[in-house]
């Protein structure tokens, strides 16, 4: 080798052994053969505490604890790396002050070109704190995967990614009754029940739980012996650092117990409303009866004496006036209970709660006269809401009456309106100063035939009514009251977008045509005879039939100027005539008849014609001229 070779090798040696001595996160130092050392860089001395004086010539063993050299370990790591060409291990080492530090080790033989052995590269790094970290995270782990396997009342486990259970908690046990060597790395499907798995939940839940990130159901699950219990079940994705998938925690909950009680007070609570229903129903009844038996007294009598031949003109008009009058009693009945059971078939329009209670506040403080002073608190700006205007009125009149006769001295009642913001409504109340209502009283004040007042003095329908109308339209009634400072009963009813039309409805008419040929269909032969006679009086010629297939037959071979049906019907309904020939023969005006009708109740008239039962001339003569001039 030339005097530049040689030069060449010693800056290179010179360069390396800078880049070595330069490394302070690493020990990196040489050993002879018998392992004694060589080289000391400044990592070896941040790491070990001792300077290169201190320890060049030493046996590198010095590092070890006792029990490791006791043990033969130095001797081993050279043994191997000169054998194997490598040892790498990690282990306990002392410091110079005698503190231990945990490092780990790589040490590779020095061989020369005839393969003689030279000496061992030792580079060491300390990983005491990374150690100590994987420590408390595997004590950490440990802790929750007892905290984890003691769990009873939860079924806690994990799943691949495809749905394989990874794991297995002693709740899981418990609840579906597999070991852990049952079911580990069996698919989750099997504790779902044959419809779920035809269905394809599984799949659908672990495609949840990703698409939205938690899968929450209450379901049925099957158990290892078959038999079927309710669950609670959530299914959450795992990730990891990096947010890459790595499986599925799901947790399951035995809610059978819970179950079995809802269903339990369920039924108590169906029980109890039986009961309730059953007592409101034999209320009803008697009520019924009482109020029906006096109205038939009075009809039944006047009847009896119209029958006397010598009776005088003036008694014979005293007992029809009676008669009218009973019956007009009766009408009114039938329509509250109606209101009641939600039944009455309601002619909704747009209204102005402001204009119309405005009105409706001065008629009514001359009604009731003036030791009741009636007064108004209307806020500006009332939202139109839709409603039938003459069951509105009634509602609010029986809630006026029920305010006067709480106030037998005289009092002050209050009409206020006030837009509900939270729930789009309009909320009506009518407020009395009167003598209020026993708080165990208040919760049956809505019940049919049910009254706070003396008997004789109240049908127990009046409050009835107005529940039932608010319902109905779409709200509810309210009402609240405290002993001494008096009673308010309100109507919260649904705003509407549209506005109200101001024109004046028609509400009655004359019988402005000469001659008027009407085709009569009604199923009810004594029904059928009084609405012949009736048109007659009117000046129509009638045609009657009993059905409504028997009216399409004749209206194919003959025209009528008004076809008046019954709604409810056997076969085809007095509606379903009404519809065919809205299609077949849109010229021809109908004029529909009914007392109840579900349909009518639901608002699948609407766009037809219709006249309540009972009717009379004056009812039925507008009626006919309404639907003559549309």
């Amino acid at each position: 080798m030339d005097d530049q070779s040689n030069f060449d090798a010693q800056a290179t040696e010179q360069r390396y052994q800078l880049l070595v001595n330069a490394v302070s996160d690493y020990a990196i130092y040489m050993l002879d053969p018998t392992g004694h050392i060589l080289t000391w860089n400044a990592g070896a001395r941040r790491f070990k505490g001792y300077v290169a004086e201190e320890v060049i010539g030493e046996h590198f063993s010095r590092f070890f604890t006792p029990e490791d050299r006791a043990a033969g370990v130095p001797q081993t790591m050279l043994r191997t790396a000169f054998e194997e060409g490598r040892f790498e291990g990690e282990g306990e080492r002392i410091r110079k002050d005698g503190s231990l530090i945990w490092v780990h080790v790589v040490i590779d033989p020095i061989l020369a070109e005839d393969g003689e052995l030279l000496g061992f590269a030792k580079i060491i790094r300390d990983i005491t704190e990374r150690r100590a970290a994987d420590r408390a995270l595997f004590v950490a782990e440990q802790r929750f995967s007892l905290l984890v396997q003691s769990v009873q009342d939860y079924a806690i486990y994990m799943l691949d990614l495809e749905g394989r259970v990874t794991n297995w908690n002693a709740g899981a046990q418990a609840i579906k009754g597999y070991r852990a060597d049952e079911i580990v790395g069996a698919h989750f499907s099997r504790f779902h029940t044959e419809e779920d798995r035809i269905r394809g939940e599984p799949a659908l839940a672990l495609e949840t739980a990703l698409r939205e990130g938690r899968y929450e159901r209450e379901a049925e699950r099957v158990r290892k012996d078959g038999s079927r219990f309710w669950a609670h079940v959530v299914i959450d994705p795992i990730r990891d650092e990096s947010g890459t998938l790595i499986g599925f925690a799901k947790i399951t909950r035995d809610i059978s117990e819970k179950r079995r009680a809802q269903e339990e007070l369920e039924q108590a609570r169906a029980a109890v409303f039986q009961s309730q229903k059953m007592q409101a129903l034999g209320e009803l009844t008697g009520g019924i009866a009482h109020d029906f038996n006096n109205l038939m007294t009075v009809i039944r009598g006047s009847a009896e004496l119209l029958q006397k031949e010598d009776l005088a003109p003036e008694k014979r008009r005293r007992y029809v006036r009676a008669i009218t009058e009973t019956a007009d009693k009766a009408t009114a009945l039938t329509t509250k209970l109606l209101a009641f059971g939600r039944r009455q078939s309601l002619k909704p329009e747009v209204l102005d709660p402001g204009s119309r209670l405005d009105a409706f506040g001065e008629v009514l403080a001359r009604t009731l006269g003036s030791p009741i002073e009636v007064r108004l608190d209307l806020a500006p700006d009332l939202w139109p809401i839709e409603a039938d205007a003459a069951e509105l009125e009634t509602a609010l009149l029986n809630a006026a009456f029920n305010a006067r006769d709480a106030m037998p001295g005289g009092g002050r009642l209050t009409i206020s309106a006030r837009n509900v913001v939270d729930e789009h409504a309009v909320r009506i109340a009518i407020t009395d100063s009167g003598q209020g209502i026993p708080a165990e009283m208040l919760e049956r004040v809505f019940d049919p035939f049910f009254t706070t007042k003396p008997v004789g003095k109240g049908t127990g329908l009046g409050l009835s009514q107005i529940h039932g109308f608010a319902a109905q339209t779409g709200g509810r009634a309210e009402i609240a009251s405290r002993l001494g400072l008096g009673t308010t009963v309100s109507l919260v009813l649904p705003r509407t977008d549209r506005q109200p039309d101001n024109r004046a409805a028609v509400r009655s008419a004359i019988a402005n045509w000469e001659r008027l040929d009407v085709l009569l269909v009604e199923d009810n032969d004594n029904v059928r005879q009084f609405a012949r006679s009736m048109l007659h009086e009117l000046r129509a010629d009638v045609t009657d039939v009993e059905s409504a297939e028997a009216a399409l037959d004749l209206l194919g071979r003959h025209h009528f100027d008004l076809v008046f049906s019954d709604i409810v019907m056997p076969g085809m309904s007095g509606l379903d005539l009404a519809r065919r020939l809205r299609s077949t023969a849109p010229d021809q005006r109908v004029l529909l008849a009914t007392g109840y009708s579900r349909e009518v109740a639901g608002g699948e008239a609407a766009g037809f014609h219709i006249v309540q039962k009972p009717y009379g001339a004056e009812s039925l003569t507008a009626a006919i001229s309404l639907a003559l001039a549309n």
